[in-house]
């Protein structure tokens, strides 16, 4: 990934808040010359320097074959976004361009052939995604059997984290005003995750 220096961000609490708040990710790998990509919910474990991501595909989903422990995989965290229009600004003869956190985790996938312990990762995404707003839906709903057909479907996986690249590009690279006019545009454009990016936006000038 290009990580001009004023974009990259290496703060662990930073990179693993955003990987849990955005944990669909784009899981890629590339055996031979075509690479193959999936698209799934990760689970981040972090024991405290030794992270690892946990994930399932389809057994229907060739993807799973790529996971030798050996092949290296590339897991893509898409954070907030936003459009920045040149009229937010008060410099002039600037151009439009995009914000947005971007996380890229790199790593072996390998399967994991214990039941046990893919029930246990299933546990985990469910715990990840459910809360009061859902109704805290949990797999003691399903009986013995039902669990056992569900895992005959998938594949579990596990990536230990060989390496991280986080990239925040939130206008740090322009003059205070010119960064902070544009926080205001961008949560008055009324985009999906306008607030979001205004805020960190604004957080990362204040702390400059």
């Amino acid at each position: 990934m290009y990580m001009p220096k004023h974009f990259t961000e290496t703060d662990p609490a930073v990179l693993s808040g955003l990987m849990r708040r955005y944990g669909f990710a784009l899981l890629v790998t590339a055996k031979g010359e075509t690479p193959l990509g999936t698209h799934i919910p990760l689970h981040l474990e972090d024991d405290g320097g030794n992270s690892v991501l946990l994930g399932h595909v389809a057994r229907a989903n060739d993807h799973w074959r790529h996971f030798d422990g050996a092949t290296e995989a590339m897991a893509v965290f898409q954070g907030p976004h936003a459009y920045i229009s040149p009229n937010w600004y008060e410099a002039d003869n600037l151009v439009p361009t995009w914000n947005y956190a971007t996380i890229h985790a790199y790593g072996r996938p390998r399967a994991i052939e214990d039941s046990g312990k893919l029930v246990d990762l299933l546990w985990r995404l469910v715990g990840d995604y459910e809360s009061d707003a859902t109704g805290n839906w949990s797999m003691d709903r399903l009986s013995s059997k039902q669990v056992e057909a569900q895992i005959k479907g998938i594949v579990g996986f596990e990536m230990p984290i060989e390496r991280l690249e986080g990239k925040f590009k939130m206008s740090q690279n322009r003059p205070a005003a010119d960064a902070l006019g544009a926080a205001d545009g961008v949560r008055g454009s009324g985009a999906p995750e306008a607030d979001l990016v205004a805020a960190e936006m604004e957080a990362r000038i204040q702390r400059r």
